[in-house]
């Protein structure tokens, strides 16, 4: 049963307020037809929302079915209009976006029926209103009488206990009334039917029960409830056991409350394009800069990954530590000055540049020790660097002799560096030590000259692979095989030619296969500046291939002279080259590789590389030639020339050269010994050389001193008469006297050692021995240390460089260490691992090494990152401004679907649900932003691509934009919006349903 207790509604009305219900009691039956009466403005609306729930009273009491509703919350009204009240407006009120059927739905998606069993109730109450075939309609598709017919539908297919019809004909036609009429009577046989209408004819025809109200209060009711019946009513409801069943509480899915804004958005197709593409313009500005900068940072990172190629982790046996040198200048620029404004004072730029050349240190890397950490490393896959390091290559100063038969038919050698020095010579004037002393003096010359060699390196040795690979998957990524295979052995070998299958012509001369005629007609050319005509000259694949090359081992040119016990170097007579290259290894061209084009770095300078097992087999091949097997056993003797290795005389004291000395006269010949003892006799002694210098000065006058040195002197300088007279004129006697004794003792040591050398030469070898070995035994320490500086004849070389020039290398004990990281993060990887192979090293173990590259290439990546962040932080502006508008927009579309706010609340919809409806039309356009946003961006990158690649001309720097990053966009853009529609969605949630409904 439905009550109305002393109800009474005031609306504030400025200062005052206005009575709409006043003190009204009202019972009614659980099924009858009740038409409510009266003027506008009586309060006959009032008291149907007030019975819906839609509005609340100011005082008394609603009782439903004898339960007190002054206690319930929101939610409880929201269940109850839900539940057991169906409304019927005048105006229909229905949701124009949706079609018949889903209007009809609607209030079963509330009520949480399932999707199957809602359609079904809702075509049937639709087809009970004869509206069967009418499902997919809209409503701006019907006629009047057919919407009030689905609001009737949607009334009854929740099955409530209470119809609430606020003037249901108000709108219609007498024929649609009559039709809507009907339909509401034989409702009103199993249930309560409350009618507020204009038309008494109506009421009187239809109703039951007919209420008339005057200025909120009842003032005729034609059939009230009687005592008995109000007694049996609430007896029914208060009788034990006969407990209403609870009502499950009304609720909107999210789902629904997408699909309710989705149909909203897409019935305004073009406004929510605009508002999308509107939001969307910040998303394309940060996915654009993210995609250029993305493709930059990928370009960059492929670049550092082939840059590891060229640009491996390199220890050098000797190595300068800068360190000083840099923290020198860096303090230099650090200094604040305190010097006052009223004076110039000295800036020492010379001096601190001088001090950091001399701070500059040679250190030793022992990278013997390190060798073997490595090789442990690489041989464990649980360590840390067998991930990292993709592979090592250790180099050793290998003077590597490669021969060939040139187009001249001689034997050639094919170091490009040595042909290139000697052409330089040839025609430029210049041998070799010309050559030398010229780089000394000018570091411009001696920088392009060492550009020059490192240019010419005509052999290289390929990068080896992993777990004894003879070549790296690096370098084969690198290079193409354009022709033949890859080296498999250590007599194989690849040409590599230029991304347009060249050869430099220097390359080509060394090669052997341009003659030499060629080559002295390009110096002639460039020496005389004449201009010469460019020849066209090809081989085909099988002419490369077909070239033979030999490896001569640099201790197999030493053989032993069993005349003089010495070993000839057999490179110095043409037969002697012509034997080394018949009996040298036979190397083998198996391939042609070439650049690949998709690679950023192409890590090979040479025209011929060979694999690293040749250099293991020429360092093995070479320890055991007779050569070095006698040098080893003879380290203090060089076995090429037989003179001592000179050791390092400041450090030796006087005995220690006697007794050299003595062993090296025992150790020669009877020839050496008459030739050293004639050197010594040669010498003159003080007394001499003072009687004489003192003789030759005294015969001499100032002028005649003044006279010898103005020639001189104008012969060196190029001076003028007075000039030098004026110069020379000016020197005391004691400074003429020092020149011109200098001048004297120099001449009578020649003098004197000539006139020995004639006399001693005339006596017999035995005579000059016998002399020398009488004479030995009288020299004191002194003499014998004064010969040993004076006399002796040292070896040019050291028993290091001559172990070398024979061919003698430890593989165990590299020149240099090459460790290719296998990505530039691993590379951060490996310096750890460096790091922490040092950590418990001695200073003088430790080894070092200085990362340029990585250095340069860090620096570029943390410049884009900045651009990058500073780029976004203004397009962020944007977006943020986007997103305001969006909330503007969603604001607006709260205003716009007010009514539809209050059709919903009248359902039972709740303000959670409202306004979660408006948050998924944020969302649905947020996402609609971002998407659009990121699909702009994607069809943009095809026409940057296109510039990018004209501008620069490198097909690998693309922009793009990552999944990732897409989606994230798509996040951000729907959080953004969502942010922005919470006080749009807030608002639409406290609307009054009341006034809502009265919106148009």
């Amino acid at each position: 049963m439905l009550e109305l207790k002393k109800i009474r509604k005031e609306y504030p009305a400025g200062a005052g307020k206005v009575e709409a219900l006043k003190d009204v009691d009202l019972a009614f039956r659980q099924s009858e037809f009740v038409s409510v009466l009266g003027p506008s403005g009586c309060g006959k609306t009032t008291m149907l929302n007030i019975i819906g729930g839609l509005d609340q009273y100011t005082s008394g009491d609603l009782m439903i079915n004898g339960r007190s509703t002054k206690d319930f919350s929101d939610r409880d009204w929201d269940t109850y209009r839900n539940h057991s009240i169906g409304f019927i407006f005048q105006s229909y009120h229905l949701i124009p976006h949706q079609s018949v059927l889903r209007n009809v739905e609607l209030a079963l998606t509330l009520s949480g029926v399932s999707r199957k069993e809602r359609r079904a109730r809702a075509k049937q109450a639709l087809e009970e209103v004869g509206l069967g075939d009418q499902l997919s309609k809209k409503p701006n598709e019907m006629s009047g009488g057919q919407m009030q017919r689905v609001a009737i539908a949607r009334a009854l297919v929740n099955n409530p206990d209470i119809i609430l019809a606020d003037e249901p004909t108000g709108a219609l036609d007498t024929e649609t009334s009559v039709q809507v009429m009907d339909i509401l009577k034989k409702v009103s046989e199993n249930r309560l039917v409350i009618m507020v209408t204009h038309n008494p004819d109506l009421a009187e025809k239809y109703s039951t029960r007919i209420i008339r109200m005057l200025d909120g209060v009842i003032t005729d009711d034609s059939m009230p409830l009687t005592a008995e019946e109000l007694d049996e009513a609430r007896q029914k409801a208060e009788k034990p056991g006969k407990k209403a069943k609870r009502e499950k509480k009304s609720s909107m899915s999210f789902g629904t409350a997408f699909m309710l804004s989705f149909k909203n958005l897409v019935s305004k197709k073009g406004r929510t394009l605009l508002t999308s593409f509107a939001g969307s313009i910040g998303i394309i500005g940060i996915a654009l800069i993210l995609a250029i900068s993305q493709g930059m940072t990928t370009y960059i990172n492929t670049v550092q990954e082939e840059a590891l190629s060229s640009y491996p982790i390199t220890i050098q046996g000797a190595t300068m530590d800068m360190s000083a040198m840099m923290l020198m200048f860096m303090e230099s620029v650090s200094e604040e000055s305190d010097r006052s404004g009223d004076a110039v004072y000295q800036r020492s730029a010379t001096y601190d540049m001088v001090n950091a050349m001399n701070s500059l240190e040679m250190r030793e890397n022992d990278l013997r020790s390190f060798k073997v950490f490595l090789d442990e490393q690489l041989n464990d896959p649980a360590s840390a660097l067998y991930p990292a390091i993709s592979s090592v290559q250790y180099g050793y100063d290998l003077p590597l002799m490669v021969y060939t038969r040139n187009v001249d038919g001689e034997v050639a050698s094919t170091d490009a560096t040595k042909l290139m020095t000697s052409k330089m010579g040839e025609f430029l004037g210049m041998d070799l030590m010309s050559l030398t002393t010229m780089m000394q003096s000018n570091e411009v010359a001696a920088a392009s000259i060492a550009q020059s060699n490192e240019m010419f390196s005509l052999w290289e040795e390929l990068l080896p692979g992993k777990d004894g690979a003879p070549v790296s998957d690096v370098v084969k990524n690198q290079y193409d095989l354009v022709y033949g295979a890859w080296p498999n052995s250590y007599d194989q070998v690849v040409v590599v030619v230029d991304e347009n299958n060249e050869l430099e012509d220097m390359s080509l001369y060394a090669l052997g296969l341009l003659p030499e005629a060629e080559m002295d007609k390009i110096m002639a050319a460039a020496v005389d500046g004449t201009k010469l005509e460019k020849t066209e000259v090809q081989w085909t694949y099988e002419e490369i291939c077909n070239l033979q090359y030999r490896v001569v081992l640099p201790a197999d040119c030493y053989v032993l002279d069993e005349a003089t016990g010495l070993y000839r170097d057999l490179r110095t007579t043409d037969a002697g080259m012509r034997y080394l290259y018949d009996n040298g290894l036979p190397l083998k061209v198996v391939g042609i590789i070439r650049p690949n084009p998709d690679a950023a770095a192409a890590m090979m300078t040479g025209a011929i590389a060979y694999t690293s097992a040749l250099t293991e087999y020429v360092v093995t091949k070479s320890s055991d030639s007779a050569a070095i097997k006698a040098q080893q056993a003879s380290p203090t003797v060089d076995v090429i020339t037989g003179l001592p290795f000179e050791s390092n005389t400041g450090s030796l004291t006087a005995q220690q050269k006697a007794a050299d000395f003595r062993a090296h006269v025992e150790s020669l010949t009877d020839a050496d010994k008459a030739a050293v003892y004639v050197r010594i006799k040669s010498i003159p002694s003080e007394e001499i050389m003072t009687q004489a210098v003192t003789q030759a000065l005294s015969q001499l006058t100032r002028e005649d001193m003044e006279t010898t040195l103005s020639e001189g002197l104008k012969a060196q300088m190029g001076l003028s008469d007075e000039e030098i007279g004026s110069y020379v004129t000016a020197m005391s006697d004691e400074d003429l006297q020092e020149i011109f004794a200098g001048m004297i003792a120099q001449q009578v040591e020649a003098e004197y050692a000539l006139q020995v050398a004639e006399k001693m030469n005339e006596m017999p070898a035995i005579q000059l021995n016998m002399a020398f070995a009488m004479e030995m035994m009288g020299y004191t320490d002194e003499q014998c240390a004064l010969y040993y500086d004076e006399v002796m004849e040292f070896s040019p070389a050291t028993l290091e460089s001559n172990l070398l020039t024979l061919g003698y290398m430890d593989l165990e004990d590299p020149a240099s260490v090459n460790i290719f990281a296998s990505s530039f993060a691993n590379k951060d990887v490996v310096e750890a691992e460096i790091a922490r192979y040092n950590a418990d090293k001695d200073d003088m173990s430790r080894v070092k090494y200085t990362d340029f590259i990585g250095i340069m290439l860090s620096s570029i990546t943390t410049i884009i990152d900045a651009i990058t962040y500073v780029l976004i932080a203004f397009v962020a502006i944007s977006l943020v401004v986007s997103s305001i508008m969006i909330g503007v927009i969603t604001l607006i579309s709260v205003q716009e679907r007010t009514k539809e706010i209050g059709i919903l609340r009248a359902l039972g919809a709740s303000k959670r649900n409202v306004s979660s409806m408006f948050t998924a039309e944020t969302v649905i356009i947020g996402f609609s932003s971002g998407a659009l946003g990121v699909l702009v961006t994607l069809l943009m990158c095809i026409p940057i691509n296109a510039i990018l690649y004209a501008l620069t001309g490198i097909a690998n720097l693309r922009a793009f934009v990552p999944a990732p990053a897409a989606i994230i966009l798509v996040i951000i853009s729907v959080v953004l919006t969502l942010i922005s529609g919470m006080i749009p969605s807030r608002s639409a949630a406290r609307k009054d349903p009341v006034v809502a409904l009265r919106t148009e």
